[in-house]
């Protein structure tokens, strides 16, 4: 018997920041199934975390952690000269902090994801995605690391026996080797919202994704991430979620591909 296709849908959230609002996260919520909130260093406040989590446990999505390069004014999406031990120790400190208010509101961390620039930067840079797993090893080795499909932050996380979450983008283009087209390069992301939701279906039932250069690449998916702060972000929350189902694609959280 054929088993039901099923995938994650994830949203990176709490990205305001003091009298700052970004996003649509109280809308978006019903319509995911966990949530990557920002930690303080490229985005949020304390007050933004607290709210942000209570909100993912009235909604009862999986919280992550979303930890990012200090880089408030860039939104942490511009790459910085970091050493593995600088990665390691601002992924201990963000990890540690939303894992605070995560406890304190009666909840149980389930995944961490990186943000940005350095999430990119761990999925080619071998000693920076060991440095990140290391960090979330030791802080909370029951939780899920999400990463790129095929990166070395996945490969990091599963050499130290974490559970990983292979990740794919809806609304991303990718390179030939699987990585995601720098936002800085002409189409780098996809505008078109049916393109973008027929990516999403063809990597989750096809274990394929079409490259700008016109190439097929393998990836696998168990989250796909879609974005929050977009103008059309909570149109696309529903629009995708709703096809999904109907494509007879199981949404649901903790979806893991299992250690060796």
């Amino acid at each position: 018997m054929t088993q039901p296709y099923s995938v994650d849908l994830n949203c990176d959230m709490g990205e305001s920041f003091g009298a700052y609002s970004l996003g649509h996260d109280e809308a978006i919520l019903p319509f995911v199934t966990s949530a990557n909130i920002a930690c303080g260093f490229h985005a949020a406040d304390p007050a933004i975390m607290k709210r942000t989590v209570r909100l993912a446990l009235q909604h009862q999505v999986a919280i992550g952690a979303h930890p990012g390069l200090p880089d408030l004014v860039g939104f942490g999406r511009r790459e910085m000269a970091i050493s593995a031990e600088e990665a390691y120790d601002m992924t201990v400190y963000q990890i540690g902090a939303l894992q605070a208010f995560v406890r304190a509101e009666g909840g149980t961390l389930h995944h961490v994801k990186p943000h940005g620039a350095l999430y990119n930067m761990a999925a080619v840079n071998p000693a920076l995605a060991e440095a990140i797993a290391e960090a979330v090893y030791r802080v909370h080795p029951e939780a899920c690391l999400y990463g790129l499909a095929g990166s070395a932050l996945i490969s990091a996380g599963q050499k130290l026996g974490l559970a990983t979450a292979y990740e794919v983008f809806a609304d991303r283009t990718y390179q030939p080797n699987g990585t995601l087209t720098p936002r800085r390069q002409p189409n780098a992301l996809l505008t078109d919202a049916t393109a973008a939701i027929n990516q999403v279906i063809r990597m989750v039932k096809e274990g394929h994704v079409r490259a700008l250069s016109g190439e097929d690449v393998a990836i696998q998916a168990d989250t796909v991430c879609i974005h929050g702060d977009g103008a059309h972000a909570l149109e696309f929350a529903q629009q995708i979620r709703a096809r999904l189902q109907q494509e007879g694609i199981n949404v649901q959280a903790g979806l893991r591909t299992p250690t060796a």
